[in-house]
């Protein structure tokens, strides 16, 4: 069993930083707000299934530029949301992965119609930040890839990436 006293460290951020960040930059500084957000995902995902947010939401800037979270003004930044594991997989359409059931696209403003079922739980997931949410699917090796290999950090919003 973990020490539940030993913090989890992605990418070299600790969670708790990871979160910190989220809650003051996606959820005005509210954690209740970051909590519902939380509750909502877990009722709404298969089983198996974890969630997780990756991106400037998490780090407080942009990868590729480095530019702040919300440059370009309050709400333009999205939320990278991915749901990790199998089951969720078999929600996207055949033309909605970048690997065949492995990693799909993010349902988006650009690419609304790969995962139908997810349309209702975006929906609800933008009214609640105000802002867009972009949500993918994606295997459990496929993150501990992004986190060990590109050294990408992501949250853990609900559930458990089997590869931790």
């Amino acid at each position: 069993m973990a020490d539940p006293t030993e913090e989890t460290v992605r990418a070299g951020w600790s969670e708790a930083d990871l979160r910190a960040n989220v809650i003051r930059l996606a959820f005005g500084g509210d954690p209740g707000r970051y909590e519902e957000f939380c509750r909502v995902l877990e009722a709404a995902l298969p089983p198996d299934t974890a969630a997780v947010l990756r991106g400037s939401a998490i780090t407080g800037e942009r990868h590729g530029d480095h530019a702040p979270f919300d440059a370009d003004g309050p709400g333009t930044s999205d939320l990278d949301l991915t749901l990790v594991g199998g089951p969720v997989l078999e929600l996207y359409s055949p033309d909605g992965f970048f690997i065949p059931g492995i990693h799909s696209r993010p349902v988006s403003e650009k690419d609304p119609d790969i995962a139908p079922a997810l349309l209702p739980l975006r929906r609800r997931l933008m009214a609640m930040v105000g802002r867009p949410v972009n949500i993918q699917g994606t295997r459990d090796w496929i993150m501990y890839f992004r986190e060990y290999l590109m050294g990408q950090p992501y949250l853990t919003l609900v559930g458990k990436v089997e590869s931790d």
